[in-house]
């Protein structure tokens, strides 16, 4: 049962709470869990500390924030009344189109003030609140750290150490009686400026030069520079108080006189509504669900043809790890993008655990083994895999191509890229593109507009004025990178969310599968071959086809449909990868809609011909061809003079280069050599053979501790309430024993019959334990079971069943009635 009595310390309060509440506010600041507290005192030592409060504030919404801002230059404690005339002022449209404003707070106020309480930064009674000490030195004016109001020190703390004849000097200038000490001359110049009519009768005989001067300060900051000799306005309000002196050049307006000046209010521009996302445009949203679905199977074709660029061992790792910015422009070549977006494609197939380090001594990058099952996968499950990957991933593709706290580049794939606070950012993104209607875009500015309400300290330490024009801020980048990548991405199509990534923000994979499945187009079995040695994919095909055709021909232009190039190179590839020419024939007449060309057919056969007529072996390397005319030819050929080739036989030449750049150059010079083993067979180079051992995909770096689950927040509940109840229990005759902090002292015999009596009526009792290591405690137990010298119980404080010597049990006490209940 709670007590009426209003609760002293953030202690008491937090103990007056049931569990459901307690439960909430570990769930609102899991770090107050690592690890769970004995009891409920250090729970509460621990919520006041500074970077717990810190993290705290940066998880508040703007008109959360404004609130523990007005608490934090309210008096301590504060009544629900004050508190809300420091927000709503004196309820009058002051001509800034303000009007209901006064009427918004008054109703958004209990909810930003309950959330406060949730989270342990305010505690007491509507006619004490107070703001917790250090949320109130983070947030209060100091001339190190403004206060977010843009508010001064009270008149009290700015004549601190103020001689009390310049006390007096003050009073009288404002037309205040004399008093006879600081403490009464502060309190009737304070209550001088707050008081409406006083202060607007003083304020009515200043110079209009000197309403000029407060106008500049009264909306923060507060402080201003002053020379020696200073002009006639502010020697009239220095000597009024209404400047009072922070040093021998800096003078600031009090926090009194600013509230008068601002009718009373904390805030220049009260924020308690977020702001509404506006719609840019309004389409079908069947055609927005086609238009990303169309992006997401480029999206796939995309990353499948990035990997196949490495599908023979990709680029080496640079020294301090991730990708050159040569090696980027090369893909960004091969992909058709811009390197912005080539990053963007690198670093998903890396979340996605499709591309990983190789872990040789000339370390590179490669596809690894969990690409080959991702290609096994319908299309419609390739995209969620992609999709999820990306939602959960911390590293930060928008970074690339900037620089870290050192000044040092950041590059595709390297260090310094995780960024915890991206999966937030892009779910909450999404979850307002969400609470639009279907086929509504947003207006990026409003989208960024609302972020920044919701996390407004996020761009800005507490204690300083959150940023609201710019995207300087991480978040907002984060957020401008999102929605760009959720487009490429095919999560949006034309800015508006699709009916799949719907789904599969609810968690719905299957569901986001099953409804992005209709909409990709089928594979198809066939191309359409033209006599101009090029062949047409009106679409999308099985993936065997697409294989087969993109060893054998050259991709020249990609779109609705891709054209491939037969040349004498790609069919070369297709015979090095153990393709017979009569294999080729039979492919191309099976696969085409059209009758093979002749031209095709000519240049099969005439590649097919000359393909291994050349042999490449390791001497450093040696060519050997039957046909000694071929390799007179060559040796005359001044192309050849860089392989360095000699005769050792009519039908063998030695090389001082290795097989591969032999291999390389015989090609360049128009001739189809094929490379042999030390048998003598012909090696069959085959794609796609090179990959990764296992790897596992990068793991997101967390953003603070966790959230806890039901079960743990059960236990550590529980184990909260044993241990504040085991560092309170007090036996009746033990009181003195207990209010020192001592151990129960009892004899042997007395422990055993205590403990034992316990057992037989279930009972619990408190005792004074001495470990194995000497440190003494006290716990509450509930003995079982006491035999051989033990005692085993259900320990409340450990929140388990122990068993404890008994001769290691300095005493034992009954528990006081209402602390056994």
């Amino acid at each position: 049962m709670g007590t009426t009595t209003p609760p002293r310390t953030l202690a008491e309060a937090l103990r007056a709470r049931g569990d459901e509440a307690l439960a909430g506010l570990l769930r609102a600041r899991p770090d107050l869990l690592s690890p769970v507290p004995n009891d409920i005192t250090q729970l509460a030592t621990r919520a006041g500390t500074r970077a717990s409060v810190v993290r705290a504030l940066e998880h508040l919404d703007r008109f959360a924030l404004q609130t523990a801002e007005a608490l934090a230059v309210a008096p301590d404690p504060a009544p629900y009344a004050t508190l809300l005339s420091l927000l709503t002022g004196d309820g009058a449209d002051d001509g800034d189109g303000r009007g209901d404003a006064g009427a918004a707070i008054t109703a958004a106020l209990p909810a930003a003030l309950g959330t406060l309480r949730e989270q342990a930064l305010v505690w007491g009674e509507d006619e004490r609140l107070h703001l917790v000490r250090t949320a109130r030195e983070l947030l209060a004016p100091s001339p190190q750290h403004p206060s977010p109001t843009g508010l001064g020190p009270t008149v009290a703390e700015a004549t601190a150490g103020m001689s009390p004849g310049r006390l007096q000097e003050i009073l009288a200038a404002a037309g205040l009686p004399a008093t006879h000490d600081p403490v009464s001359a502060v309190a009737s110049l304070s209550g001088l400026f707050t008081d409406r009519s006083r202060m607007g009768a003083l304020l009515d005989t200043a110079p209009v030069e000197a309403l000029s001067v407060l106008d500049r300060l009264v909306w923060g900051p507060p402080y201003g520079e002053v020379t020696p000799n200073p002009t006639p306005p502010v020697q009239w309000l220095r000597d009024r108080g209404l400047l009072l002196p922070v040093s021998t050049r800096t003078v600031v307006l009090p926090r009194e006189a600013a509230l008068h000046l601002r009718a009373g209010r904390a805030h220049r521009v009260p924020e308690p509504v977020p702001p509404a996302l506006v719609a840019a445009a309004e389409r079908d949203p069947r055609t927005v669900d086609r238009a990303a679905a169309g992006q997401a199977f480029t999206a796939l074709s995309t990353v499948e043809e990035l990997l196949k660029l490495w599908n023979n061992g990709g680029p080496a790792i640079l020294r301090a790890g991730g990708l050159s910015v040569r090696e980027l422009k090369r893909v960004a070549s091969a992909l058709d993008v811009s390197e912005p977006i080539a990053a963007f494609w690198v670093e998903l197939a890396y979340a996605a655990g499709l591309l990983a380090p190789d872990g040789e001594t000339d370390e590179r990058y490669a596809a690894t083994p969990a690409y080959d099952q991702w290609l096994d996968l319908p299309a419609q499950d390739r995209w969620t895999d992609l999709a999820t990957a990306w939602l959960a991933a911390t590293r930060t593709a928008g970074l690339i191509g900037g620089q870290d706290a050192k000044g040092r580049a950041l590059s595709a794939l390297g260090p310094d890229l995780d960024r915890s606070a991206a999966p937030e950012v892009r779910h909450r993104v999404l979850a307002l593109l969400a609470s639009l209607p279907p086929g509504t875009a947003p207006d990026p500015q409003t989208l960024l507009a609302r972020l920044r309400w919701e996390r407004p300290l996020r761009a800005s330490a507490p204690g300083t004025a959150p940023s609201s024009g710019d995207t300087s801020d991480l978040r907002s980048r984060i957020a401008l990178w999102t929605v760009n990548e959720a487009e490429l991405l095919g999560v949006t199509g034309r800015g508006a969310l699709s009916s799949q990534a719907r789904a599969l923000l609810d968690g719905g994979t299957a569901e986001a599968a099953a409804r992005l499945a209709p909409l990709i187009p089928e594979p198809l079995d066939h191309v359409l071959l033209q006599a101009d040695l090029t062949a047409v994919a009106p679409g999308p095909l099985e993936r065997p086809l697409a294989e087969m055709l993109s060893v054998l021909a050259d991709i020249e232009s990609k779109g609705g449909a891709t054209v491939y190039r037969f040349t004498p190179g790609s069919v070369r590839r297709a015979l090095d990868a153990g393709q017979a020419a009569a294999d080729l024939h039979a492919f191309l007449a099976t696969h085409s809609r059209t009758p093979v060309p002749q031209p095709l057919s000519y240049l099969i056969d005439d590649v097919a011909r000359r393909h291994g007529h050349l042999r490449i072996g390791a001497a450093s390397a040696y060519v050997r061809c039957d046909d000694e005319a071929v390799l007179n030819e060559i040796l005359a050929d001044k192309r050849s003079a860089a392989l360095r080739l000699r005769r050792l036989a009519p039908t063998v030449l030695a090389a001082q280069s290795d097989p591969g750049a032999l291999l390389e150059g015989l090609r360049e010079m128009g001739y189809a050599p094929a490379a042999e083993s030390a048998e003598g067979d012909v090696l069959i180079a085959r794609a796609g053979a090179r990959r990764t051992p296992p790897r596992a995909a990068p793991v997101p770096v967390p953003e603070g501790p966790p959230v806890p689950d039901a079960t743990l927040l059960s236990a550590a509940v529980r184990a909260i309430r044993a241990g504040d109840t085991a560092a309170r229990a007090v036996h009746p005759d033990a009181q003195d024993a207990a209010a020192a902090g001592a151990l129960p002292r009892t004899s042997s015999a007395e422990t055993l019959a205590t403990v034992q009596a316990a057992a037989m009526t279930g009972s619990a009792v408190w005792i004074g334990y001495v470990n194995a290591d000497g440190a003494a405690s006290q716990r509450v137990i509930a003995p079982v079971k006491v035999e051989g010298g033990f005692v085993t119980g259900f320990d409340h404080t450990a929140d388990e069943v122990r068993t404890y010597p008994l001769h290691r049990i300095t005493g034992v006490a009954e528990l006081a009635d209402d602390q056994s209940a």
